[in-house]
């Protein structure tokens, strides 16, 4: 049976962390110093609640460096195995830092403003252990957490092409995630401002999400 994998992002507490773990999140995002968006904590709370997070569950720092020095001493820092990498890193910097550091899992974030972001995933090609489709703008600093929905079907065109697992952020929430996996057939889905309420995480939102999640995949097994 066809299951769509849950990131669910912008954790800021170990409550939050456990309330996504209960709802079935496969993974956290903990957001570090970031230049715009929501959900930036100290890495020290980073580092807290990862060490929170049970396996096989996966924390996720999302990080704004973009050479393999200080991205490998961000997660080094804050105790974690998985970065999410904000920018568009040159792609050698994936390469370095499987040389140096093969344990860590690179989930390469691609922001979608056109048809140019396949042109940015093939230039990857199969480097990154993930990517991950959002609605940021990296030439203001806009790196994530927007809330907008970018264009499905270049996103659904980028599933089709890549060489790795997608995942499909930007704008999501229990109204239209239906919408989103039927379009794009993504691996996964990441979310922050769609299931949240004055800065916390709703668990009315939450679970209603995960449900809508369920209902759509269990509908797709069937075709």
């Amino acid at each position: 049976m066809r299951r769509t994998r849950l990131k669910v992002c912008c954790i800021r507490s170990e409550a939050e962390a456990a309330m996504a773990v209960a709802a079935g999140a496969d993974a956290v995002g903990l957001v570090g110093e970031m230049p715009t968006g929501p959900g930036v904590i100290p890495d020290t709370d980073v580092r807290e609640i990862a060490a929170t997070v049970p396996a096989p569950i996966s924390p996720w720092l999302l990080t704004a460096e973009d050479e393999a020095d200080t991205i490998l001493d961000h997660a080094e820092r804050c105790a974690v195995t998985t970065v999410q990498l904000v920018r568009h890193i040159a792609p050698e910097v994936h390469d370095h830092l499987a040389e140096r550091a093969p344990w860590l899992r690179r989930v390469q974030v691609i922001h979608v403003e056109g048809d140019d972001a396949l042109d940015v995933v093939a230039a990857y090609g199969e480097r990154p252990h993930t990517f991950l489709l959002d609605s940021g703008r990296p030439s203001v600093a806009e790196l994530g957490g927007t809330g907008r929905v970018h264009d499905w079907d270049v996103s659904a065109r980028i599933v089709a092409a890549a060489p790795r697992p997608v995942f499909l952020a930007g704008g999501l929430n229990p109204g239209n995630v239906a919408e989103a996996i039927r379009t794009v057939r993504p691996f996964g889905l990441d979310l922050c401002s769609g299931i949240r309420r004055q800065n916390r995480l709703a668990e009315d939102l939450l679970t209603a999400f995960v449900g809508a999640i369920a209902t759509t995949d269990a509908e797709l097994s069937l075709t």
